[in-house]
């Protein structure tokens, strides 16, 4: 209890605290196409003397249509010059390479690839001709085909494939991931290869390009 003041005044009273504030967080954006909902926080234990680097996922989201090939910028230079007089050949091969399964098969006969652009067979198998003369292409089976992975390949993961019990995989079962490293060694250490396909996979393979009429240049490299 404290003394009043000696002049008869009353004791002033302690100031009232400030009333506090409440800071008002704002609401997160819903999640979106390109704004996922944020994941529970994880806690790793480091060693001592260790560090971590955080960093996102390689995705193919990003992409029309969600799917993304890996492309040789040299093949795409050399097709240019070399099908530029023909270049009905070019609007099958960016349709063949848009076709691709993960691994680069293409399962479609000639029909449905002639159906698709609009045009008969005869001029499909005409222009699968060119490009399987030229090692871009080979026939694995009917129906199924191939582009050479040195030039054009669809990255990602193969479909799950039955197993050896013969039980189908399950849609939840993750299949193989495609290694381009992989393919194009396999290339070369199979004999029955085409010769073309083998030149191309080559470790530093230079294209020739086929000259324009009334040129000699061509880029020095590989024989086709």
């Amino acid at each position: 209890m404290s003394a009043a003041p000696r002049d008869g005044s009353e004791a002033p009273q302690p100031a009232a605290p400030a009333p506090s504030r409440t800071r008002r967080r704002r609401p997160l954006p819903a999640p979106s196409a390109y704004r996922g909902t944020p994941p529970p926080a994880n806690k790793v234990e480091l060693p001592p003397g260790h560090g971590a680097q955080i960093f996102p996922l390689p995705t193919a989201t990003g992409f029309v249509g969600g799917e993304f090939s890996m492309d040789s910028l040299e093949f795409l230079r050399w097709a240019a010059l070399r099908y530029d007089s023909d270049r009905f050949v070019l609007v099958v091969l960016m349709t063949l390479i848009g076709s691709q399964e993960p691994g680069g098969l293409i399962e479609a006969t000639q029909e449905q690839v002639a159906e698709y652009l609009g045009y008969t067979r005869s001029y499909i198998v005409r222009v699968f001709n060119v490009l399987v003369d030229d090692g871009v292409l080979k026939k694995v089976r009917r129906g199924v085909y191939a582009l050479n992975p040195a030039a054009a390949l669809r990255g990602g993961f193969r479909k799950p494939t039955n197993t050896p019990t013969g039980k189908k995989a399950t849609a939840k079962a993750k299949g193989e991931r495609v290694e381009q490293l992989d393919l194009l060694r396999a290339i070369l250490e199979d004999p029955d290869a085409p010769e073309a396909w083998r030149e191309m996979a080559m470790p530093g393979a230079k294209l020739v390009t086929r000259p324009k009429p009334g040129s000699k240049d061509t880029e020095e490299g590989a024989t086709e």
